[in-house]
């Protein structure tokens, strides 16, 4: 049994067990792979993929059972690598945070910031991406960190612990009748206006679908973006009103809009950082992971990262 064995195994699952695209990968011949994929078979007496003809078309009951073992088994490889390199370098290298956009632009600029200055050695890598699409940069090892407030808990390979609570604002142009009101805004009133706000599965939309629908009110949603910035340009515009998270308002950049509190409304939601079960994290990843979320020591991260299941340390 050798790793290529697993790694062929492995990389056949995720293209889809089209063995030309797993050679190209492997950067091997696709007769290659199939040695590899059979030699593996014939050492475990089992059948790992079903086959019709030549083509592989699926896993078996075994090699459904074997592929966590698989997956296990060339984590723990990347893990004595990026171990020796812990040794050997313990302040210079990289590493790679995975964020939706209200978190890159909003919340981690400080901690971007203060981590530069405590290791100007290690490269910062910022990818930003939907929730989905940071769970399954984390999932292929593209991604050391992920931080996002949906989707990431629903992802039993990772273990997500809970960074900080933020709740929802109403951004309106100067003069409009809301800002009139003599008490708080009401989910009624924001009604009557044109809505715009997060795509679905972005930065707490859910909580703002679950208010609606809770209080038997069908809003008139009519622009959706990933990007706070983008939904206060058309505010700006007269399109509508806005519901953005209270972290993307800025008093100063944001002088040609009004903010109304909206945390009577929507229920509070909760920034999660993820990291993939398993992984090896260098030294200066759990720094970061401090930086950004002081609650989360490296005690706190090793604690969870040991446990079974998704880890529910709640933040101060």
């Amino acid at each position: 049994m050798n790793f290529q064995q697993l790694r062929s195994v492995r990389e056949t699952v995720r293209c889809g067990f089209n063995l030309t695209e797993v050679a190209a990968m492997l950067y091997t011949s696709q007769p290659g792979v199939s040695r590899q994929i059979r030699e593996l078979e014939e050492e475990l007496g089992v059948s790992i993929f079903v086959r019709s003809g030549k083509r592989l078309t699926g896993l078996t009951e075994p090699g459904a059972a074997l592929l966590p073992i698989v997956e296990r088994l060339l984590q723990e490889a990347q893990n004595l690598r990026q171990a020796g390199k812990e040794f050997v370098s313990r302040l210079e290298g990289g590493l790679t945070i995975a964020a939706t956009h209200s978190q890159a632009r909003y919340a981690l600029p400080h901690a971007v910031r203060d981590f530069r200055e405590l290791f100007p050695q290690v490269t910062l890598h910022l990818h930003q991406g939907s929730p989905r699409q940071i769970a399954e940069m984390l999932l292929q090892g593209e991604a050391d960190i992920g931080i996002a407030t949906e989707a990431l808990a629903n992802y039993p390979q990772l273990v997500t612990l809970p960074c900080y609570r933020w709740t929802h604002s109403v951004v309106v142009p100067p003069g409009h009748p809301l800002l009139q009101l003599d008490g708080p805004v009401t989910l009624a009133q924001l009604a009557r206006y044109p809505i715009i706000t997060y795509d679905v599965g972005y930065t707490g939309r859910s909580h703002i679908d679950e208010a609606f629908q809770a209080a038997g009110i069908q809003p008139s949603v009519v622009l959706t973006a990933m990007d706070a910035d983008v939904i206060k340009t058309y505010v700006e515009l007269g399109m509508g009103v806005g519901i953005v998270a209270s972290i993307a308002i800025d008093a100063e950049r944001d002088q040609h809009l009004r903010t109304l509190d909206a945390r009577h409304l929507f229920r509070i939601n909760l920034t999660r950082l993820a990291i993939r079960r398993g992984v090896w994290l260098r030294g200066y990843a759990y720094k970061f992971i401090e930086t950004f979320a002081p609650t989360l020591t490296r005690e706190a991260v090793d604690q969870a990262l040991s446990e079974e299941g998704t880890s529910e340390l709640l933040a101060a």
